[in-house]
């Protein structure tokens, strides 16, 4: 039964829904499954847990979802909507409802040392190993949409690098939303895991069309060995009816390195959580976020770093443009253990607001327990200065062109730590397609 700090959610927890789900009758699956729907019978988070204050969904909570619907493989490519990401050449998965779609995915030429598997397939050929896999992650805690994700994880995949493997081509995870007439819910697991000294590029997308009513739910699981590169890129693009709700879990061994990147640009209510654990020393983290919303979006990046050991590192910087009654969430946390001496962390959120009815709620913290360390964090938000919109003025340019101008010399910095070329100028044509449309009248 919810309490007054979640919200009631009347989900379906079996008959169609659990019918629909691989892996039923495996007793370490069931056994996770009744765990999560226990937990997940609570509802959803409410605004009284302090960690979802900013962020309500009881608009959420008000739609009544089907069973997840299956990857059609009679799907065109014209019906899965144009790929945001084709230009970037590499292996890719397509997940269609959250299922993956074998006939649109491109694994049969994967480099040697790195393999790729669907989820359910793996529940069906070897689910020994995904059992493995799957019992190597953080137990839930509490969380109630990492609950509802165990509880109802239909597909997803598992990637991983052999040591010493430096994968050159990105990895790409397309998912696309091809609703029916009915609000539609998927609950994607991905589960990284880096050998010692490999280096991998994955790309995350989310994509879904305009006015339908979806819920996307996924958690990343990232395991990156001792030495090994994770450069993690998300771009979600979803339409302005969808709801989406992610974790990222990442734990980073000795010498280890994660970046995290995102451009996050669709759906009415979109969350980015992310959580990275230190557990080797000499890690370093770097979390680059760009959120920018318009009409009455709500974009929401939570984020926690976990320092546990000595002599880590972590960055992280997050920008966004608000447009409209667009409202905007920065929560970042740096917590530094008292045996995690050394310790090197700073945060920053800058928000630039475009309308006096946008709104940004920003709340950095920072909990130390350690003497010797340097921690760092900040946050500002404004309207475009009035200076630089009058110089540009005052040569001719009109003031939709000065504003965009303005906002892509704002955001533009962001995609600078794209190692990779392709993926880079794939998400600075979509950031570019979005400033085309400031000051739109």
């Amino acid at each position: 039964m919810a309490s007054r700090r979640t919200i009631p959610f009347d989900y379906p927890a079996s008959g169609a829904m659990a019918a629909a789900l691989p892996g039923e009758g495996l007793p370490w699956l069931d056994a996770l499954r009744a765990e999560a729907r226990r937990l997940s019978a609570d509802g959803l988070p409410g605004t009284r847990m302090e960690a979802w204050k900013y962020t309500n969904l009881a608009p959420l909570a008000a739609l009544d979802f089907l069973a997840p619907a299956s990857a059609e493989e009679a799907l065109t490519e014209a019906d899965l909507g144009s790929d945001a990401l084709d230009a970037v050449d590499g292996p890719s998965l397509v997940f269609v409802n959250g299922r993956l779609s074998e006939r649109h995915s491109r694994v049969d030429a994967l480099p040697q040392g790195v393999r790729i598997v669907g989820l359910a397939q793996g529940l069906a050929d070897d689910p020994e190993s995904v059992e493995v896999r799957i019992g190597e992650a953080a137990p839930l805690n509490g969380d109630l949409m990492a609950a509802f994700n165990a509880a109802f994880v239909a597909d997803g995949c598992i990637v991983e690098t052999e040591p010493g493997v430096a994968v050159e081509q990105p990895v790409r995870l397309r998912f696309v939303a091809v609703p029916g007439s009915e609000p539609l819910a998927y609950h994607p697991r991905v589960i990284v895991r880096l050998g010692a000294g490999s280096r991998l590029t994955l790309v995350e997308c989310h994509e879904g069309p305009a006015g339908a009513a979806t819920w996307s739910n996924p958690l990343v699981d990232v395991q990156v060995g001792e030495r090994a590169t994770l450069s993690h890129v998300k771009l979600q693009i979803e339409g302005d009816g969808a709801y989406h709700t992610a974790l990222t879990k990442a734990v980073l061994a000795g010498g280890a390195r994660y970046e995290s990147h995102l451009l996050a640009l669709g759906a009415r209510l979109a969350r980015h959580e992310i959580h990275v654990r230190f557990d080797g020393e000499g890690a370093r983290c770097l979390l680059g976020g760009g959120y920018m919303a318009r009409g009455n979006q709500h974009v929401d990046n939570t984020t926690v770093i976990d320092h546990r050991v000595p002599a880590c590192e972590s960055r992280e910087v997050y920008k966004g443009v608000l447009d409209d009654t667009a409202r905007g969430v920065f929560q970042g946390k740096i917590i530094v253990r008292q045996d995690a001496q050394k310790t090197d962390g700073h945060q920053l959120n800058r928000t630039l607001l475009l309308s006096p009815k946008a709104e940004i709620d920003s709340k950095p913290e920072l909990e130390i327990y350690a003497d010797d360390v340097k921690c760092s964090h900040g946050a500002t938000a404004g309207e475009p200065e009035a200076d630089q919109l009058f110089y540009m003025r005052s040569r001719g340019l009109d003031h939709r062109t000065a504003l965009a101008l303005i906002v892509e010399g704002f955001m533009g910095e962001l995609l600078e730590g794209i190692g990779h070329e392709p993926v880079r100028a794939a998400l600075a044509a979509r950031l570019a397609d979005w400033i085309g449309k400031v000051d739109e009248v």
